[in-house]
């Protein structure tokens, strides 16, 4: 048999193994980017071959094809199981909450033992490489290595000129490739090895998202005629000009810039609603518009069904835990690990975090969390949101209740806390529930476990994993059925704001598992996260509200109903109950407004009206939505708020 070169080996490998991915993961094989990937493969490919036939020793280059290839398929595999089970990419950047997969190792270990038969898949172009090494050429020729080389300049010349293909489009590869940074996007786009490739490329010589300020001004807020104003801007009186005078960083500069040509959100009938009144906020795990349930969740149910209803909410799952939770407490986007990483340090300031603002307001504030105080550095960044007061396992909680079991009690976690705040004149507690985490089995979940008999009385037939998920969930439903009756029998229910939303939709549920459960049908990338905002007081009249808002909008929200004087041109969210349009961004970059949904992969816009279809307002809010995820990314990275609030 006749000896086929290396370069073709890397050539077939490559583009075995982006097919396998993009149909395991997203169910498709052509896209957009897809010629682009495969003209980037190509270079890359011989690019590759000459690394592997740069020493005249051919066992040499054979040990370093080898190592090459394993690397890469590794790489793949792990943006496989990553992908699949946690629901975001790995990046280099990744890494700043690789303690996510390392305080869940066994979990992690046993998510690799599952996907196994799709990791022997991927490995299929390595191990066919081992069986069939001596059939491998590794040409040493000078004369081979050159043409090579050749060849990978000119095809890597070719892969950038046919990124033009389309470049004025939203979120074409041009605009991926220059323009705009994520992961998510480039991944679908262009596939596994051109976003590492991207990724290296940013992480060396670094990267700036474009800022174009105008759009924002015109589609992001939508001030009323003069003479309809009636409600002033929830804004501070902060000087732009004078900061922009003094500063000599340009970024910053144009940041003032931008909060500057922000007009802000107005108040409105609701500003106030809620002044002096208690307020206990939940962040609760993985809690999704499937949990509420009328039979199994009734708490949730009344929650969800009266005070403040959100019709159209979301929680995108972006990063996990971490992600859902920055965006509650922050009103920004989590536009990357970097940015996190960054956040979790505690060193950034938040003048306008929420345990700051109420602590201000002279009301004592807590937080509590059911499991470790220092997992994903929970106990740094609440100190920097104004908790100083934060308990949980390792610093006293396990001293209260039963932390041997996984997940935690919910119920418990209510059950000792509430008597260091309810007799306060004021309070302000924030809780991070655990109980509701997966995995979503009955003998891998305690809280599954524990309502399990109650579950199979109510006459659900469910999978084993939907139906041990809402057994989970009904133990947060206990838990807020506790404070309640708690809080009814202190006298105090009625001076008690009550806030709740979840961090992420259940991702370790496949779509078909959480359409089982879902009174309509989801798709994977939006729908998927559509879920409930509860903002509730037990003497309110029961509002709906049918604009779209997402985690990002909670803050901004609460401040508003609460009376709150806060600047609302420095969160990127809004107050839903404002007058702003409504806004929910996904971790790709598509989004939902009150006109209809833009999915960036397909670059397809699907609107509520067909009068609404109009490319222009799809550009500019695509701009908008940029903006907005930038301005969060340079928000954290500039400690922005230590220069224009303290």
């Amino acid at each position: 048999m006749k000896k086929i070169n290396v370069f073709l080996v890397f050539l077939i490998s490559f583009i075995y193994m982006e097919i396998l991915y993009k149909i395991f993961i997203y169910k498709i094989l052509i896209n957009s980017g897809t010629l682009n990937m495969l003209i980037f493969i190509l270079a890359l490919s011989l690019f590759l071959g000459v690394l592997t036939i740069l020493s005249n020793n051919k066992k040499a280059n054979k040990i370093i094809y080898f190592i090459l290839l394993f690397i890469l398929t590794v790489w793949f595999c792990a943006e496989y199981v990553c992908k699949d089970y946690f629901d975001f990419y790995i990046s280099l950047s990744t890494f700043g909450v690789a303690d996510q997969l390392v305080d869940f190792a066994s979990k992690t270990l046993i998510e690799i033992i599952k996907h196994g038969p799709g990791i022997i898949m991927f490995f299929i172009p390595f191990i066919l490489s081992i069986i069939f090494n001596k059939r491998i050429s590794f040409n040493t020729e000078t004369r081979n290595k050159i043409l090579l080389f050749i060849a990978a300049l000119i095809f890597f010349g070719t892969y950038l000129l046919s990124l033009n293909i389309g470049k004025n489009k939203s979120y074409s590869p041009y605009s991926l490739y220059y323009q705009v940074n994520d992961v998510s996007l480039n991944m679908e786009t262009f596939g596994v090895l051109n976003t590492l490739f991207i990724d290296i490329k940013r992480s060396i010589i670094g990267f700036e998202d474009k800022i174009i300020i105008t759009p924002d001004g015109t589609i992001d807020v939508v001030p009323p005629k003069e003479e309809e104003i009636v409600y002033q801007y929830n804004n501070l009186n902060i000087d732009f000009d004078s900061l922009k005078e003094s500063e000599s960083n340009k970024t910053v500069k144009d940041m003032h810039d931008y909060f500057s040509n922000n007009p802000g959100t107005l108040q409105n009938e609701y500003t106030g609603i809620f002044k002096d009144k208690n307020l206990i906020l939940f962040m609760a795990e993985s809690f999704n518009d499937v949990a509420v349930n009328e039979k199994l969740t009734p708490t949730l149910y009344k929650l969800v069904n009266s005070g403040f209803v959100f019709d159209n909410f979301y929680t995108p799952t972006i990063y996990s835990t971490i992600g859902g939770e920055f965006q509650e407490l922050t009103g920004l986007y989590a536009e990357s690990t970097k940015i996190l990483a960054k956040f979790r340090t505690g060193n950034i300031s938040f003048p306008q975090g929420v345990g700051n603002v109420f602590k201000n307001l002279n009301y004592n504030v807590y937080a509590y969390h059911n499991n470790y105080a220092s997992f994903q550095d929970r106990n740094k960044y609440l100190k920097s949101m104004g908790f100083d007061y934060f308990l949980a396992r390792g610093n006293g909680l396990e001293k209260r209740m039963n932390m041997n079991e996984w997940p935690e009690s919910d119920v418990e976690m209510i059950k000792v806390t509430t008597d260091d705040y309810i007799n306060d004149e004021n309070f302000m507690v924030f809780y991070a529930s655990v109980s509701g985490h997966s995995s979503y089995t009955w003998a891998s979940n305690a809280q599954a476990r524990k309502h399990r008999e109650e579950y199979n009385a109510a006459g659900f037939n469910y999978s084993e994993p939907p139906a041990s998920y809402l057994a989970a969930q009904m133990e947060l439903d206990r838990a807020l059925e506790l404070l309640i009756q708690k809080l009814d029998e202190k006298g105090i229910l009625d001076k008690t704001v009550i806030a709740l939303v979840g961090d992420h939709y259940p991702y370790e549920l496949t779509i078909d598992q959480v359409n089982e459960i879902s009174s309509y049908k989801k798709d994977a990338v939006v729908t998927v996260n559509k879920s409930n905002f509860i903002l509730w007081n037990s003497e309110m009249d029961t509002v709906h509200v049918s604009k779209v808002g997402s985690q990002i909008d909670v803050i901004p929200t609460i401040y508003n109903a609460f009376g709150i004087n806060y600047d609302s041109r420095l969160f990127i969210g809004n107050d839903i109950l404002s007058t702003t349009p409504g806004l929910a961004m996904f971790g790709n970059r598509s989004w939902v407004s009150d006109k209809g949904t833009y999915f960036s992969a397909s670059r397809k816009f699907v609107p509520l009206n067909e009068e609404d279809n109009d490319e222009e307002y799809v550009k500019n809010m695509n701009q908008m939505v940029n903006n907005k995820i930038t301005m969060s990314k340079l928000i954290i990275e500039n400690n922005y708020y230590s220069k224009v609030l303290n």
